[in-house]
């Protein structure tokens, strides 16, 4: 699916999405440990964010919420209106480089077609300051498929699979710190890898 094809999708479900998530499990543990690892007053962009329930609604008040769908944003602005919101690609992130304190991707980067990953990946190394963490899904199989009928629409998922994951991760200037195993919002068992941003 091309990126506008994509955008069109997450539009007509998001609303349909953001009603099926629960709003409660282990992943919550994890944005508490980033948040942990954070200086005072961090900036924190949520990749991804969708109608931030979920992320972007337990971080900092004055975070920001990046997302391709305009309905999602618009869902995110009722229920965290202290943050900023973007609609954006996030292979071309309008944030300047050094930026952010800590970045977060859940379930989001598989949305965008593998052999742009590490576009994604070095996108998200330049904004983030030295030392700066990602907080991110880590697919764990091989995949590139458009699902029809997926939450009442179509959707697109494309991953290279784990290991070329991190290793496109450690290509764009990460050092995987952890990865961990989680119940997601639609109920099932993800793995997460936390990383720390080493270039620059």
């Amino acid at each position: 699916m091309e990126r506008d094809q994509i955008r069109r999708a997450w539009d007509e479900i998001a609303r349909t999405y953001a009603e099926r998530r629960d709003p409660d499990g282990s992943d919550a543990a994890l944005i508490d440990d980033l948040l942990a690892d954070c200086p005072p007053e961090p900036l924190i962009i949520d990749i991804g964010c969708g109608d931030g329930a979920r992320t972007l609604a337990n971080l900092p008040a004055e975070s920001v919420g990046i997302d391709l769908s305009r309905t999602g944003l618009q869902l995110a602005a009722d229920t965290v209106p202290s943050a900023t919101l973007v609609q954006a690609d996030m292979a071309s992130l309008p944030v300047a480089e050094n930026t952010a304190d800590a970045i977060t991707a859940s379930h989001a980067v598989f949305h965008v077609p593998r052999s742009d990953h590490p576009t994604v990946y070095r996108e998200v190394a330049r904004v983030l300051k030295p030392g700066g963490r990602l907080l991110m899904t880590l697919p764990t199989g091989r995949f590139e498929t458009v699902r029809n009928g997926w939450m009442g629409g179509t959707m697109f998922f494309s991953a290279p699979g784990r290991q070329q994951t991190l290793e496109q991760l450690a290509e764009a200037g990460f050092e995987t710190m952890d990865t961990r195993t989680v119940t997601d919002p639609l109920g099932t068992d993800s793995e997460f890898v936390v990383a720390d941003n080493t270039s620059g």
